[in-house]
This record gives structure tokens, C-alpha cells and sequence, in this order.
């Protein structure tokens, strides 16, 4: 394939995922939801993290069985604690990072 049909492919494969986007914006920029489906949506991002944290943290891959002694489990309490005490994003993201690397290096 030559430069033109990548560049082709990509602007089309940008389409493809920029209309699904941007059709409902359009849609429903202009209506008025009902509140019980806006606090309904306002759910759906933390059952997004929930379903891409879950295995990541609580199962084991190679028996597909609950694990709760994971470290990784342990990590993100030890995280989330000093998320919820500082409120700090980059404290947050930086203490996250450090437990993680020791975790590689004592395990």
C-alpha cells in the first residue's frame, strides 16, 4: 500500500471513531435530559474503572479464581488511601508508581 492509501486509511479510520462521538453531542446537545437518566450516566465511568480494575486486582489469570492476596490488590489500597488523605493527582500517581517498582524489585 502506498502513502496514499495509508493516509486514506487513517482519515477514514478517524471517522469511524470520531461520528459514533460526535452524532449523539450533536443530538442531545441541544435536549433536555430527565434527571433520572442523568444520575443513571453519571454511574456509567465509574462502572467502566470498576470493570478494568476488578480482574486486574482481585483474579488470578492462570486458575480464573478470586485472589485478594495480590499485591497488586495491596498497592492500590495503599494508593487510594493516600489519594483519599492528600487529594493530590501527581502525589497520587507518583506514590502508585514507586510501590508498584518495588513490587518488581522485591517480588
Amino acid at each position: 500500500m502506498n502513502f496514499s492509501g495509508y493516509l486514506l486509511l487513517f482519515l477514514l479510520m478517524g471517522l469511524v471513531t470520531f461520528v459514533p462521538r460526535w452524532l449523539p453531542l450533536l443530538y442531545l446537545s441541544h435536549k433536555h435530559l430527565p434527571q433520572w437518566l442523568t444520575d443513571w450516566l453519571s454511574f456509567i465511568p465509574v462502572a467502566i474503572l470498576s470493570s478494568l480494575l476488578a480482574p486486574i486486582l482481585l483474579a488470578d489469570t492462570t486458575t480464573r479464581s478470586l485472589n485478594i492476596t495480590k499485591p497488586e490488590l495491596l498497592i492500590a489500597l495503599s494508593t487510594l488511601l493516600f489519594a483519599l488523605k492528600t487529594k493530590s493527582l501527581g502525589g497520587t500517581v507518583f506514590v502508585g508508581m514507586i510501590l508498584h517498582w518495588l513490587l518488581g524489585i522485591f517480588f
